[in-house]
C-alpha cells in the first residue's frame, strides 16, 4: 500500500472495512489488556490502522508500528509535536523506538 504524501483520511478509506469488529484489545507478553480501541466515534480511524497492521504484521511489532505512523500521515506529526494528545499514535512510536510488541485480539460485533 503506497502512503507516501497522503492524508490520513485519504489512507483510511484504503484500508479493510472495520464493521465487523467491536473493538480491538492488545495484550502484552503476560497477555495483559494494555489497551483497547473501541468501534466507536473518536477511535474508528484508529481502529482501522490496528486491524490492518494486525492482519498484515501477525501483530503490533516495529515494522507493524513503523507502517502504522506512515498511515496516521499528519496526525503522527501533530502526536511528536504534542506527545499524548493521540494515545495511540503515542504506542505505536514507543514501539517502534523498541518499546514491547503487542498481540492483537479481535473482539467482534454481535
Amino acid at each position: 500500500m503506497e502512503v507516501s504524501h497522503m492524508s490520513f483520511a485519504e489512507n483510511l478509506k484504503k484500508l479493510p472495512g472495520i464493521s465487523h469488529l467491536a473493538a480491538i484489545n492488545l495484550l502484552d507478553a503476560d497477555s495483559n489488556v494494555v489497551a483497547s480501541i473501541e468501534n466507536k466515534p473518536g477511535s474508528q480511524g484508529s481502529l482501522a490502522v490496528y486491524n490492518h497492521l494486525a492482519q498484515t504484521y501477525g501483530s503490533i511489532n516495529g515494522e507493524a508500528a513503523k507502517k502504522g505512523l506512515e498511515i496516521f500521515a499528519e496526525h503522527t506529526e501533530d502526536e511528536r509535536a504534542n506527545p499524548g494528545k493521540h494515545p495511540n499514535i503515542a504506542r505505536l512510536l514507543a514501539i517502534e523506538s523498541g518499546q514491547s510488541a503487542l498481540r492483537v485480539k479481535h473482539v467482534f460485533a454481535v
